[in-house]
């Protein structure tokens, strides 16, 4: 017994922090890790994202209970999701709001019967091009501009669907690399309270194709839109 005091007194300052950046982690904020490439361009396989868990709503610490709604999710926010369906932490970008109704033929995204306009990009070939070439176009929609991928050689077998109507309290959400994300086209929508966080920079970023080198460029990188993303 002495010995458990000896190491409780000289231990529990670290245990005390650990213990409350577990609950920062869970309720105020975190970052995760990027482990795919369904975001490609705007977020990069090895990027580690700053995650804003109070963009939304408030809640206990290490659960789903909400105790307050803070605001609500927009049109064109980057969501981490913690999907019932998919089994596992998503992150995806926020089309549909409650009430849209959204469409989409081959690659084109109709939202209220308005048709999205697209413009081509010219980027810097990211990883997985050499393999599957992309083109890369800013989306502009409903006030919402942003980039996506689309798979020159592997068009995906869901480019085209609806219109649907998104319910009361749900979200339909898509991947940027749109010919490779498994997104609402898969899981179907998304509730409320599986919307866990919104991200809009990087905190930091590894290359898993080159030893997890450091990507400086990505560091503090801005996550919010096409405007954002340099041409090159």
């Amino acid at each position: 017994m002495r010995i458990a005091g000896k190491l409780w007194r000289e231990s529990k300052s670290l245990i005390a922090f650990i213990f409350l950046m577990v609950l920062f982690r869970s309720a105020v904020a975190d970052w995760n890790v990027v482990p795919s490439g369904s975001m490609l361009p705007t977020i990069r396989e090895g990027d580690r994202i700053v995650v804003d868990k109070m963009a939304y709503d408030l809640r206990v610490p290490l659960t789903h209970i909400t105790i307050a709604h803070l605001h609500d999710p927009q049109r064109g926010d980057i969501v981490t999701i913690d999907s019932s369906a998919a089994h596992e932490l998503l992150v995806k970008r926020l089309i549909g709001l409650p009430g849209d109704s959204v469409a989409m033929r081959d690659n084109v995204l109709v939202v209220n019967g308005v048709r999205a306009d697209y413009q081509p990009l010219k980027l810097k070939p990211l990883p997985g091009d050499a393999a599957s070439p992309g083109d890369y176009l800013t989306e502009r929609f409903d006030g919402v501009a942003h980039t996506v991928r689309l798979s020159v050689d592997a068009p995906s077998s869901r480019d085209s669907f609806g219109p649907v109507t998104v319910p009361a309290g749900e979200y339909l959400m898509l991947g940027d690399n749109r010919d490779n994300s498994a997104d609402s086209r898969y899981f179907g929508f998304f509730p409320r309270n599986e919307l866990m966080g919104r991200t809009r920079h990087v905190a930091f970023s590894l290359d898993p194709d080159h030893y997890y080198k450091p990507r400086f460029e990505r560091f503090g990188a801005a996550l919010d839109g096409a405007s954002k993303v340099a041409s090159r």
